[in-house]
């Protein structure tokens, strides 16, 4: 049956909806749960707040930066600037004003989706063929009209260079039945990537193996947006035949011709990007209307205290502001500022213990002692100690400042399946230190460690939750050390990067459970290159839980998961943080009303103005 584009509810079976502010400063959500004036939101500190400083508004100030641009100081550099290949915040939340995707969420709907680039469609009745029809007289950058050659294209481009570092496995998963590659994949040939995505005249048709609820939601998601591929082809990108795919599987796209020049149909066009600054201009030919913002300026700014000067002085609109005791203690109050709570994220994150630790360049010598063996984390009972030693209420009151809720599975607690009688995770030095003792039949505690363990630079929440877990692992055993090592955050995504232990988390990308509980926990999950858990129930749970549209049975597998998952101590799981924002008065249509906790984001910089 055919579905208007302006409105329609997705079947993906969940309560609320992945990468994360009224007139926004902060607010959001980096992947390493940073604080980010931007988008999803977590909020930490080390502490303590002063109550007034919540849902307070000062007059006065005012923006040095103009009515027409709009300046946001960023902690972190950009991983990539090609949509093919995004699947971090930081990225999409550039991404997604330049480019734009067939379907988008409808106002701050995290399950009703609405037409963009496409205008209606339809689907079969077992859900196995879509059927798009395409906005007409839409402009690219370069002046090209899009095409459903283009979207073709698109699509396709993503199933072929499909990757680690890109969020198409999940693309993948829907169209060809997996979410590998045709490197690590035999049955992903050309022609079945062919066969997935044709267009019919200029109608574009996507064929499924089998009924995936979630698809709709699927291609909201920001790596899906629409290319130009007639662009793309002349400045190098593949050439959309199946007579070159070989040379295209699974190619690192993150410094791709593309990513340096940029085609979208987006309200925003990329001017320039280097090492330190991105600039965004307002493209006049945009299809949805001139926005009001005509400049929009990415700047990289390390230091802490020289972007919360920015802000508060009028140079700067919106910056990472790092934590909630930041925002509470330096900026609420000031003049020109408004600061208020928001929810609970939907984010889930944990401390990742890689359990398979070969090939590494993290772990010392390897042995104990002076570093740790590659098995270090396969044994449970190290695990468990881990765990154990980490201490959640500390962390809530000295990072998210008394306002954070614990977690017992890395499922959003708003999302089908999360199951509040499984056990949570609570500090316990005594059964800490049982762990410790039978570890490795005796030979951590004999022998003692040396733990790296890896967080993102700048990111002064991760840096007390380790520190937390430094202090009561090392105070068990004199012989016992862990080092936090501060790292860029595409060094610690990458790859081939090894880390025994490193943050783990994510923003929704689509609205199902699965996104969450098939990423974090299963075997061919996207995390198990760095977990290596490979729990067979655990596997064919998942498999079944995403397979039915039977929410009764979906809940009963979810939470049959997240037991077994809490018994094996796969993750230290940490609180997930009351969201905090702070804005400029000037700023105006950042609201939690206009806010869509699916952007990476939050909100389309074409939906904001400034009165000053």
């Amino acid at each position: 049956m055919k579905k208007p584009a302006i409105l329609l509810t997705t079947l993906a079976l969940m309560l609320a909806a992945c990468n994360d502010t009224t007139q926004t400063t902060t607010e959001t959500t980096t992947d390493a749960g940073e604080t980010t004036t931007q988008t999803t939101e977590t909020t930490e500190t080390t502490e303590t707040a002063t109550p007034e400083a919540t849902n307070a508004v000062t007059e006065g100030g005012g923006s040095k930066t103009g009515k027409e641009n709009y300046v946001y100081m960023a902690s972190s550099d950009l991983p990539t600037l090609d949509p093919g290949n995004t699947y971090d915040t930081a990225s999409g939340a550039v991404l997604e004003n330049v480019y734009e995707t067939l379907v988008a969420y409808k106002g701050s709907s995290l399950t009703d989706l609405e037409g963009l680039l496409a205008t209606e469609w339809e689907a079969n009745a077992d859900g196995t063929e879509y059927r798009f029809t395409l906005r007409p007289d839409v402009k690219f950058h370069s002046g090209n009209t899009m095409t459903c050659a283009d979207a073709e294209y698109t699509f396709q481009r993503n199933l072929v260079t499909n990757s680690a570092e890109s969020g198409n496995w999940f693309f993948a998963e829907s169209l060809l039945g997996t979410g590998a590659n045709a490197n690590d994949d035999d049955t992903v040939t050309w022609e079945r990537i062919d066969n997935a995505v044709q267009c019919d005249g200029e109608t574009l048709v996507f064929t499924l193996p089998k009924t995936d609820p979630a698809f709709l939601s699927k291609l909201a998601y920001t790596g899906q947006s629409i290319v130009d591929s007639k662009h793309a082809i002349e400045i190098g990108e593949w050439d959309g035949t199946g007579d070159t795919m070989a040379d295209w599987v699974g190619v690192d796209l993150s410094g791709s011709a593309l990513s340096k020049d940029a085609s979208g149909t987006g309200a925003y066009r990329l001017a320039s990007s280097d090492a330190t600054n991105t600039t965004l201009t307002a493209f006049e030919d945009y299809w949805g209307g001139a926005p009001a913002i005509k400049n929009w300026v990415r700047q990289i700014v390390p230091e802490d205290s020289s972007r919360i000067q920015a802000l508060l002085s009028g140079d700067a609109d919106l910056i990472d502001a790092g934590s909630r005791e930041v925002v509470e203690t330096q900026i609420a109050g000031q003049p020109g500022i408004s600061v208020m709570d928001t929810t609970t994220d939907l984010s889930a994150r944990g401390l990742i213990m890689n359990q398979d630790l070969e090939g590494s360049q993290n772990i010392g010598s390897g042995n104990w002692g002076d570093g740790v063996p590659t098995n270090f984390f396969a044994d449970a009972q190290m695990r468990e100690c881990f765990v154990k030693a980490f201490d959640s209420d500390a962390y809530i009151e000295q990072v998210q400042r008394g306002k954070g809720e614990k977690m017992n599975f890395l499922l959003p607690k708003s999302f089908l399946g999360y199951d509040e009688s499984v056990p949570y995770q609570s500090v316990d030095l005594e059964g800490a230190q049982a762990a410790c003792e039978a570890a490795h039949g005796g030979a951590a505690w004999e022998n003692g460690f040396t733990l790296n363990a890896a967080i993102q630079e700048n990111a002064p929440t991760l840096q007390t939750a380790m520190e937390i877990l430094k202090a009561n692992i090392e105070q068990m055993n004199p012989k016992f050390r862990v080092n936090i090592v501060t790292k860029p955050w595409s060094e610690i995504i990458d790859s081939s990067n090894v880390e025994a232990m490193v943050y783990g988390g994510r923003a929704p990308d689509y609205a199902d459970p699965d996104n969450f509980v098939h990423t974090m926990y299963h075997s061919e999950g996207y995390y198990a290159p760095r977990t290596h858990i490979s729990d067979p129930e655990i596997d064919g749970w998942i498999d079944e839980a995403r397979s039915t549209i039977d929410e009764a049975e979906r809940k009963a597998l979810y939470s049959q998961i997240a037991n077994k998952a809490a018994a094996e101590n796969y993750y230290i799981i940490l609180p997930n943080a009351i969201g905090i924002m702070a804005t400029p008065n000037n700023v105006q249509g950042r609201t939690l009303e206009t806010r869509n906790q699916m952007r990476a984001g939050g909100w389309l910089i074409k939906d904001l103005s400034k009165t000053e």
